[in-house]
């Protein structure tokens, strides 16, 4: 067996036959089924699939076997991707001030547990306010932004998107809100974090006004960026219980700690192609 290993995910209105038609391409190309998931969403009667295989006695060429993969697509009308696991997704990390979800991705990163190339940090402050953060030979860019000058400032992140082929973005706690033409040029490649008290308790320190409204969950969501703020197709989902003994900091620090774990998860089924978009929703086949 080769340890060149594929990974293929599909997405087609739901008929008899799809199945069949993916493992028989697969095997007569030579390939070997290592992983196999399906969904039928009996709602929308979608499909989804990712089948992750290998290459029996040798190895395979990706172009050809995109380029044979095309005709078995056509007849079902096929949303699909097929990629080589070994390569890995160029990704740009955005931040504001807060840095507990950007230190979590780097070192996760470098210890592989994030399998991603930074292609950029890019921030609304300047360089000096991540004096204890290590970004190494990864490029920062600070593009300070005001109601004024909003719109040359996502040009200027626009460019860089193109410039560094960049192919998800990552708003680690990017404290600013994308604008409906920048949402809709990054759709379903842009990942966001955020507390999970919204619509409830928005602006201005939300733990602070949760801990007044003596709430019993806190929570963190990650979901991808779209022109309606905080409500775009939802990747990940955590909550933890607290009491009426957690002060508005301790809120700050047990809510700090969800978000990493959160936006780390939903980024590492992002880059294993493990997401589909369902619409409003996403399909995500676990581990």
């Amino acid at each position: 067996m080769s340890n060149q290993n594929f990974v293929l995910t599909l997405s087609c209105n739901n008929r008899p036959g799809i199945v069949s038609a993916v493992s028989t391409f697969l095997f007569a190309s030579g390939q070997n089924i290592l992983d196999a998931q399906q969904y039928d969403d009996t709602e929308t009667g979608k499909f989804f699939m990712r089948v992750v295989f290998n290459t029996v006695g040798g190895s395979s060429d990706l172009a050809t076997l995109r380029g044979g993969f095309t005709a078995i697509a056509a007849p079902f009308d096929m949303t699909w991707q097929l990629r080589d696991s070994a390569s890995r997704h160029r990704v740009m990390l955005m931040v504001s001030k807060s840095t507990h979800c950007l230190a979590d991705l780097l070192y996760r990163w470098r210890y592989t547990d994030l399998p991603m190339i930074p292609t950029a940090i890019v921030s609304n402050h300047p360089r000096e306010s991540y004096e204890g953060i290590e970004f190494g030979d990864i490029p920062f860019h600070y593009f300070p932004v005001s109601r004024e000058t909003k719109m040359e400032q996502e040009g200027q992140i626009w460019r860089l998107v193109q410039e560094t082929k960049t192919d998800l973005v990552v708003l680690a706690r990017y404290m600013q809100v994308l604008s409906d033409d920048l949402a809709g040029k990054l759709s379903g490649r842009c990942i966001n974090i955020h507390h999970s008290f919204l619509p409830g308790f928005k602006g201005a320190k939300p733990y602070h006004q949760a801990h007044e409204r003596g709430v019993k969950l806190i929570g963190a969501t990650a979901h991808y960026v779209t022109g309606d703020l905080d409500e775009g197709p939802i990747i990940e989902q955590d909550v933890e219980r607290i009491s009426h003994r957690d002060s508005p900091d301790m809120l700050v620090r047990k809510g700090a700690d969800i978000e990493r774990q959160v936006l780390a998860r939903g980024l590492r089924y992002h880059l294993e192609d493990r997401v589909i978009l369902n619409g409003r929703k996403t399909v995500v086949f676990k581990d």
